[in-house]
């Protein structure tokens, strides 16, 4: 987490050196690397926007035991569960359940 910036400077340093053009490329990080310090190297509201879409969908789908521990083995039947959840998590939005 210390070493972020310092990674981040290095990392465009590279790219400009072998020709790599990185404007639009986007960065995903673990939560581990969450801090007020690198949150102000990295901040991007649409990037930001999309992760906290992607963790409240992986937070909705983590009320769902059976899509949790992954009791199916066969990728349709999972597949399927995830869409009957997520059915049911705008029904629940839309209804006000």
């Amino acid at each position: 987490m210390v070493l972020l910036p310092e990674s981040l400077q290095a990392l465009k340093k590279v790219a400009k050196e072998v020709g790599l053009d990185l404007r639009g490329a986007s960065l995903n990080l673990d939560g581990g690397f969450d801090s007020i310090a690198n949150r102000k190297c990295i901040f991007n509201a649409a990037i930001h926007a999309l992760r906290l879409r992607v963790e409240r969908t992986f937070a909705w789908e983590d009320k769902f035991k059976r899509l949790l521990l992954r009791f199916e083995r066969i990728q349709q039947r999972h597949y399927g569960m995830k869409l009957m959840a997520y059915t049911l998590i705008n029904l629940r939005a839309f209804c006000g359940t």
